[in-house]
């Protein structure tokens, strides 16, 4: 599609985005202008805990997200994502970054535009139902530049998926930097991810888990670890061998020296709570 049939097509702030995205020849530049609102959400209402040991924790701030009415805010990102040609995601580090944010973010606006009988939800479970408790992961109702995606095809197909495993792209790394808006996932962080940052804070994100009890502890000779290494077991193979080497490639040495003498792994319940202030320890 030419570039004047694309600008018809667009809202004025999505040729916006369009242009600045496409047209200014700045390496690493695609994609990360276009999370703006997202920015600002993340700036106003995601609140951070450092842990003891390096750990962390965040939670974000629904309730204050509501009271002060951010419909405008999020009526301008699904402008501009929806506007947006993920064609000019060149780079493994643009497309990566790009899409771990759609994923954070279009879970943040499906709780804050979805109530759940008129409240808040208490939990992403809540929009299933018993035999489907995670229906909201697979409903295809995210825009993307014109075309609809699911929470789990931007995970499973895209960033996980065998297109970016065959261009020497898919990460496991990015099991940490995905968040579905409950106490058990590894944290938000309080900026989007960029083509400039998105390494260093996958590195970051998935040593800090680590020293997280939400996602790893020692107790005795048993190693607790998050579910996620039990449901994507072999993505942590196929990338380092082992679960455990996935753990000592990324863990500081004192984790390294704690799981050393562990002969079991068992596995944390996860919690499905929402990642609300209120549900984290930390917190009170």
């Amino acid at each position: 599609m030419s570039i004047l049939k694309k600008l018809r097509n667009c809202s004025p702030a999505a040729a916006i985005v369009f242009l600045v995205t496409t047209l200014v020849p700045a390496s690493g530049i695609a994609g990360d202008g276009v999370y703006a609102p997202y920015s600002e959400l993340l700036e106003r209402y995601l609140v951070e805990r450092d842990l003891p040991d390096d750990g962390l924790v965040t939670a974000f701030d629904y309730r204050g997200a509501l009271a002060d009415d951010v419909s405008g805010l999020l009526a301008r990102q699904r402008e501009a994502l929806a506007g947006f040609d993920t064609d000019t995601l060149d780079t493994r580090e643009q497309a990566i970054a790009f899409w771990l944010n759609a994923y954070n973010y279009f879970m943040i606006e499906y709780i804050l535009e979805n109530p759940h009988r008129g409240e808040l939800i208490g939990s992403v479970r809540d929009y299933g139902s018993l035999f489907n408790p995670y229906r909201v992961f697979r409903r295809e109702v995210f825009d993307i530049g014109g075309r609809k995606y699911s929470l789990s095809g931007i995970e499973n197909d895209i960033l996980l998926g065998d297109d970016f495993r065959e261009r020497g792209w898919k990460e496991a790394r990015v099991h940490f930097a995905v968040n579905c808006a409950s106490v058990g996932c590894p944290p938000l962080r309080a900026v989007p991810y960029t083509a400039d940052n998105v390494d260093t804070l996958l590195t970051e994100n998935t040593r800090r888990a680590f020293n997280t009890p939400l996602h790893l502890r020692v107790d005795g000779d048993t190693l607790h670890l998050t579910r996620l290494f039990d449901w994507y077991e072999d993505h942590f193979v196929n990338e380092a061998g082992s679960v455990r080497e996935f753990i000592r490639e990324y863990a500081d040495n004192t984790v390294r020296e704690a799981i050393a003498d562990t002969r079991r792994i068992r596995f944390i319940d996860y919690d499905w709570d929402l990642n609300e202030p209120d549900n984290f320890a930390a917190f009170d």
